[in-house]
Parts: C-alpha cells; structure tokens; sequence
C-alpha cells in the first residue's frame, strides 16, 4: 500500500512537466508568428527546450516505477 501511495506521489511530477512543455510551444509559436524569418533558431531553441523539460517527467516515471517494483 505505501508502495502504491509512494508511486502515485514520484508521478505528480509529470504534470508540471506537461504544463512547461506546453508554455514551451505556445512561446515557439508566439515568437515565429512574430518574427516568421527565425523559424530555424526558434525551432531548434523549442526542441532542445521540450527535450529537457521531459527529462523531468521520464525522471519522475522511473521513480515511480521504482517505488513500484523496488520499495
């Protein structure tokens, strides 16, 4: 039971996580819709961006499933 309680707390962390991601695209699109000449260095600042956001969210499922089959 406390395995369960443990799992279901590491996995909050992917909402922030999706939430970042979205503010990330949203700012990608804001920014080429402004200055539609710098869609390469937008584009390639928005993957790196979304990259490392979800790093926090796999992060936060590999705890989880640790906790899971681990704890």
């Amino acid at each position: 039971m406390g395995n369960a309680i443990a799992a279901a707390i590491a996995i909050l962390g992917v909402m922030p996580s999706a939430l970042g991601e979205g503010m990330v695209c949203a700012k990608a699109i804001e920014g080429i819709s402004r200055n539609p000449d710098a869609v390469g260095t937008i584009r390639s600042s928005m993957i790196l961006g979304c990259a490392l956001v979800e790093t926090t969210a796999i992060y936060s499922l590999l705890i989880s499933i640790l906790c899971l089959f681990l704890g």
